[in-house]
């Protein structure tokens, strides 16, 4: 029986969790110490991370979006093309005394949370630092000046040619742009994503996974007209779908609590422009509904105007509720305008334009930004339950890293036999199951609670007799007897999305 750890938060005891069942170890690599901002992923944990992406790329597939995939490392240009060598920094400090770096901002607000230094520059965080007469945490020393710092990592291609490990999928796939408007004869709106690992080396990186050098990010982009943005057909599917918006009026006046709006209002307020963005952000709202997350802990929070990136014209973040950490960021959207192409192109010298009634233009691009590991911390949390009996997790079937486990009663009797026969039969249907006939059949329920798996098989001495055997729920524990011959179908009817 699980003891209460009424003493540990929520965080402790997932990540207690996800290292003894072998979804998250690290930080990595643990037999040397670890380095922070670098994890492993376990068997199970890799199964969920491969099975949140699946989910969100079928939702894209059906959406019109397609696939590709691009190197993770590329030559200096592309970021001095995209603006990530001059603007892709944090501000940081460095102790005269024992050389400790911090972000001076994060810093600044651990000490003084009341202090607004968003909009700062260099020089203005300089200032509040020695007024605040603020030390170094770990030894006591003296600041040096606040100057700022790329957080992409550098690396050599071949003999001499500076390269980086992507901060980003998006960039890369921009770069495809001539030979995607190609292979779409030329057609807009052209919807595509990407998934894969990025890079970004954080100055010390906390919260554990929810914060991470290397990470894997899922982005789509919808390159398009400016004109098809703002009469776009697949917004009138959505337009009446309610959800809770915290617009940046709202927060600049002091609201906290999400209004709930339908797309149409948004539009018809003007709090956000264009149908076709509203749509995106339909998208990644509706993505993260259906992956599991109860509406009441999702939000969509706009950008204020000095959080926004120069380069967007809009954004939105759709964050999750946690318990320890608050509200995070999931999924980015963002409305980038033609700042891109417009970059590439004049670095480039390669036209990013297409023709539209005999005048050349440069598409926009709309961008929705899933981070893999994100959602990944947040289901475990969110599905995380325990009572006096046992520790369950939640999870929806489709994203549980197995479906079914097919226990023998006993080790005798034949039973393993046919338990095993009914193991391979799911295996070969492409169902994810696993076979267990160590300890009580109670530990084995147990085992297979605590990682989320929502059926059990159970063959036993009523099989001999009728060939039915006992399907078990995980979260109810209820009972039922089913025919060997339906198991497969049963079972695929249960877990499916």
């Amino acid at each position: 029986m699980p003891k209460k750890r009424s003493n540990e938060n929520l965080y402790t005891k997932i990540m207690m969790l996800a290292k003894r069942r072998g979804f998250i170890w690290g930080p990595t690599p643990e037999i040397f110490g670890g380095v922070s901002g670098f994890y492993d992923l376990g068997p199970l944990g890799k199964e969920m991370k491969n099975n949140i992406i699946k989910f969100i790329s079928k939702r894209l597939w059906t959406l019109g979006f397609w696939e590709i995939e691009s190197p993770t490392v590329t030559p200096e240009i592309v970021w001095m093309s995209s603006g990530h060598l001059e603007g892709f920094t944090d501000p940081i400090v460095q102790c005269k005394k024992c050389k400790a770096v911090y972000r001076a901002d994060k810093l600044i607000l651990e000490i003084f949370p009341e202090l607004s230094v968003s909009e700062k520059n260099y020089d203005s965080l300089s200032n509040i630092i020695q007024e605040k007469n603020i030390r170094c945490p770990r030894c006591g020393g003296e600041f040096s000046n606040v100057r700022p710092y790329n957080l992409m990592m550098k690396t050599t291609i071949g003999v001499d040619t500076t390269g980086y490990l992507r901060p980003e999928t998006a960039t890369t796939t921009y770069l495809l742009f001539p030979r995607l408007l190609n292979f779409f004869r030329g057609n807009l709106p052209i919807k595509v994503f990407q998934a894969g690992k990025a890079y970004r080396n954080e100055i010390s990186p906390r919260q554990g996974v929810l914060r991470l050098r290397e990470f894997t990010q899922l982005e789509a982009q919808v390159f398009i007209l400016e004109k098809q943005e703002y009469d776009f057909q697949e917004f009138k599917a959505i337009e009446y779908f309610k959800t809770p918006i915290l617009s940046s009026s709202m927060q600049e006046n002091n609201e906290t609590s999400p209004k709930i709006m339908t797309f149409r209002e948004l539009i018809d307020e003007g709090i956000v422009k264009k149908e076709a963005y509203a749509w995106t952000i339909w998208v990644g709202y509706q993505t993260l509904l259906d992956m599991g997350f109860s509406p009441d802990k999702i939000r969509l929070r706009q950008h204020l105007p000095d959080e926004k990136a120069h380069y967007a014209l809009d954004a939105w973040d759709i964050e999750v509720y946690t318990k320890d950490f608050g509200w995070i960021e999931v999924c980015g959207i963002h409305d980038r305008g033609d700042y891109d192409l417009s970059r590439h192109q004049t670095y480039s010298k390669t036209s990013m334009e297409v023709n539209v009634n005999g005048k050349k233009v440069v598409p926009h691009i709309l961008e929705i930004a899933f981070g893999i590991e994100r959602p990944l911390y947040c289901l475990l949390e969110h599905s995380y339950r325990e009572d006096a009996q046992r520790v369950w997790l939640d999870l929806p079937a489709f994203v549980a890293p197995i479906q079914v486990g097919v226990f023998p009663l006993m080790k005798k009797d034949k039973l393993p036999e046919i338990a095993f026969e009914v193991y391979s039969n799911l295996i070969k249907n492409g169902i994810k199951a696993v076979y267990d006939e160590t300890g009580s059949i109670g530990k084995r329920y147990r085992r297979q609670d605590e990682i989320g798996t929502p059926l059990a098989v159970t063959i036993d001495y009523q099989t001999l007799e009728d060939n039915t055997v006992t399907l078990r729920d995980r979260n109810t524990m209820k009972q039922e007897r089913i025919k060997i011959e339906d198991v497969v179908h049963i079972i695929k009817e249960k877990t499916k999305n």
